[in-house]
C-alpha cells in the first residue's frame, strides 16, 4: 500500500495481526492428530474457574477454513467496513521449509481480496511446550546462514512488490516476532536492504517487537519496534492482581491455574511509553485468554468489555496523534487467534461489538483524540 493512498479521515493505521493456521496441514496432521486446526483447541476450551469466559464461539463468520476464498473476501469486507486498514500475516520460514503459507499464497497470487496486508516473520521454535512437553521440538527455527537469508528475501519479494502491501516512506514494512534472536542481526538486515535496493524498492521498514526494556533495536538494524507488553508479561510471570486471586483461591477447580490478571486493571500499562530513539508503535488487544492452548500454563486478561477496550485504543490513539500520517500506526493483537482468545472477529457473547469500537474511534468522534 503506498503512501499516497492512506485514508486521511482515519485517525489511525491499524495493522491487525492475522493468523494463518485455520486449515489443515500435513505437519499438523502428524503432530497432534488428523485435521488439526486453530479450531481444534478453541472448540474445546472449558472454563477454569468461576465467570471465566470459555470457550469463544465464532458468530457471524463461523467456524472457517482459510482454503476457501470467499471466507478470505468475507474478513476482507468486515475489516474494511469496522476501520482495519490491513492485515498482518504470520509468516513462518524454517532454514527453507515454509508453513501454513497457503492462504497468503492464495491472497498474493489471486490478488484477492483487495485488502492491504504485511507480514511478520514468527521466528521461533514450535515445541510442545503448551501442552506438555517442553522438549519435543516440533521444527526447529534456525538461521543456517547468509546464503538462507537471500532465498528467504527472494520469497518475500513477490510479496513486497504486491501494491497492496504496506509501506512506510515507499518502503515495504516487515515484523519480526522475535528480533533478539536473529544472529547478527544488524548484518542480516543490511544485507537484505542491500537486496531490495538491488530488486528496485526503495527498501524495507523493518520493525521488531520490542518485549525487553533492557534491549535496543536501533543498533541490531531495525527502523521501529512495536511495543508489545503483553508478551513481556509471558516471560516475566508477574504477580496476580488480588481480588482475582482470591476469587480464583476461593473457587478454581484445578490443582494449578492460569496466572489471571484484571483487564481493567492492566490497561494503564498495556500501552507503554514510546521507546527513545526509535520510531515506536503500540499495540492494543482486545482480550486474550490463551488457556484453550496451554490449560494452566496460560495467561488470561480476565474481564474483558468492548468498552474497556475502547479506553485502550484510545489510549494508543493519543500516543500516536501527533506523528506523520502514514507513522500513525497502531497494531492489534488480533484479528482471529482464537485459541488464545484473542480476536476482533466477532463471537457470539459480544458480536459486532469490538469492531463497532474500532470503527467509532478510528473513523473518529468530534473533538480531539484524547485517552480517557
Amino acid at each position: 500500500m503506498r503512501s499516497e493512498s492512506i485514508d486521511p479521515t482515519k485517525r489511525a493505521r491499524l495493522l491487525a495481526y492475522y493468523l494463518p493456521q485455520f486449515h489443515p496441514i500435513p505437519e499438523n496432521d502428524a503432530w497432534w492428530g488428523k485435521g488439526f486446526t486453530e479450531w481444534t483447541n478453541a472448540a474445546k476450551a472449558r472454563p477454569l474457574f468461576r465467570g471465566h469466559y470459555q470457550p469463544h464461539v465464532p458468530a457471524d463468520l463461523g467456524f472457517y477454513d482459510l482454503r476457501l476464498p470467499e471466507v478470505r473476501a468475507a474478513q476482507a469486507k468486515m475489516a474494511r467496513e469496522y476501520g482495519v486498514e490491513a492485515f498482518c500475516y504470520f509468516h513462518y520460514w524454517f532454514a527453507g521449509k515454509r508453513l501454513l503459507e497457503r492462504p497468503f499464497d492464495e491472497v498474493l497470487a489471486s490478488r484477492e481480496p483487495d485488502i492491504p496486508f504485511c507480514l511478520c516473520w514468527a521466528n521461533q521454535t514450535w515445541t510442545g511446550i503448551w501442552h506438555g512437553a517442553p522438549d519435543r521440538v516440533l521444527i526447529e527455527q534456525d538461521y543456517p546462514g547468509m546464503e538462507d537469508h537471500r532465498r528467504h528475501f527472494d520469497s518475500l519479494l513477490p510479496a513486497f512488490y504486491d501494491q497492496r502491501y504496506v509501506t512506510v516512506e515507499g518502503k515495504p514494512v516487515f515484523v519480526l516476532f522475535k528480533p533478539r534472536e536473529l544472529p547478527d542481526s544488524l548484518r542480516v538486515l543490511d544485507f537484505w536492504r542491500e537486496l531490495a535496493a538491488k530488486a528496485g524498492l526503495p527498501g524495507l521498514f523493518l520493525v521488531a517487537e520490542y518485549h525487553r526494556p533492557d534491549w535496543d533495536p536501533k543498533p541490531h538494524g531495525f527502523d521501529a519496534v512495536v511495543t508489545n507488553k503483553l508478551w513481556t508479561w509471558r516471560y516475566e510471570r508477574p504477580g496476580w492482581n488480588r481480588p482475582i486471586r482470591k476469587l480464583i483461591e476461593k473457587t478454581h477447580r484445578w490443582k494449578k491455574m492460569p496466572k489471571v490478571l484484571s483487564y481493567e486493571e492492566v490497561i494503564d500499562s498495556l500501552v507503554t511509553d514510546p521507546v527513545q530513539g526509535i520510531e515506536s508503535f503500540p499495540c492494543v488487544f482486545p482480550n486474550f485468554d490463551n488457556t484453550p492452548r496451554t490449560r494452566e500454563n496460560g495467561i488470561v486478561l480476565h474481564g474483558s468489555t468492548p468498552e474497556l477496550f475502547r479506553r485502550l485504543l484510545l489510549r494508543a490513539l493519543a500516543r500516536v496523534s501527533d506523528a506523520p500520517p502514514e507513522k500513525r500506526i497502531v497494531f492489534v493483537k488480533s484479528w482471529n487467534e482464537w485459541a488464545e482468545g484473542n480476536h476482533l472477529e466477532p463471537d457470539l457473547r459480544h458480536g459486532m461489538r469490538y469492531l463497532e469500537v474500532v470503527r467509532e474511534e478510528i473513523f473518529g468522534r468530534k473533538g480531539p483524540v484524547t485517552a480517557i
